[in-house]
């Protein structure tokens, strides 16, 4: 496989987008289409963000993203493997020595900017949380809330390069739960749930849009095989935010690799 790498793209101001993701925040203003056909048949295709850019691999099988409550499905996620792992994982390596260079207080400023900015684009995120989950948009809107916070806490977590495997259950918050993680200097690759991807990808282009170096947050979509395959190209650590269901396979893939497995809170 190979991975494709398309234009700097604003998924989350809805300013510009890629075709892939052509109504991904329909309804909103300001789209423009200035972007390349990737999927041809059926629900439009999320790509990867590795390297501060969108990119999406070819030839991967793709994972419809279906709405739980409306049983329609308008996104789809390749299901990646072992080599976009080792890539993603590279390019969180590759930031490491750039974002630990920032010192402490250069860190929290590049949180508080990116809470700042999911603070002001919450109905946007909301709006995709919607999509996804088919929950309230009264349940959205909290956890977008709870998300910022988490954002402004200034609690250390763990530090190095590592992998975060987020649940479905309430994809944004627990993807901001990377943030202790980044604050002492870890650059980290999330692993979304396929079945709610659309929040994480947002986060870490609107992470990119505060100007985080590149390479600090990555995106990778997939489930079992993407996540061994951090495990195998070298995570320092694999985290875990989602439900208890889901912790237990996680931890023994982590365990089957010797990869130091962590629940965050």
């Amino acid at each position: 496989r190979r991975l494709r790498n398309f234009v700097r793209c604003n998924f989350t101001t809805g300013r510009t987008c890629l075709r892939c993701l052509k109504g991904w925040l329909e309804g909103l203003s300001g789209i423009q289409d200035k972007t390349m056909e990737l999927a041809h048949d059926g629900p439009l295709a999320i790509p990867l963000w590795i390297n501060g850019r969108a990119c999406l691999t070819v030839g991967n099988q793709l994972f419809d993203v279906v709405n739980p409550v409306t049983g329609v499905a308008k996104h789809r996620v390749p299901l990646c493997g072992a080599e976009e792992s080792a890539q993603a994982l590279a390019a969180a390596r590759d930031a490491a020595a750039i974002w630990t260079g920032l010192g402490l207080s250069g860190r929290q400023d590049k949180l508080a900017q990116l809470a700042t900015a999911l603070e002001g684009y919450s109905g946007h995120f909301a709006k995709l949380l919607m999509a996804d989950r088919g929950v309230a948009q009264a349940d959205a809107e909290a956890e977008v809330v709870a998300a910022v916070q988490v954002l402004r806490a200034d609690q250390l977590g763990q530090s190095g390069v590592l992998g975060l495997v987020v649940g479905a259950e309430r994809p944004l918050l627990a993807a901001a739960k990377v943030a202790p993680a980044l604050l002492a200097g870890a650059t980290v690759v999330i692993k979304p749930s396929p079945k709610a991807p659309s929040a994480a990808f947002a986060l870490c282009e609107l992470a990119s849009r505060c100007e985080f170096p590149a390479g600090v947050l990555n995106v990778l979509h997939g489930d079992g095989p993407a996540i061994e395959g951090l495990c195998t190209a070298g995570a320092d650590a694999l985290l875990f935010a989602g439900a208890a269901g889901l912790r237990g396979p996680v931890a023994e893939l982590a365990a089957r690799n010797a990869t130091h497995f962590v629940v965050v809170n």
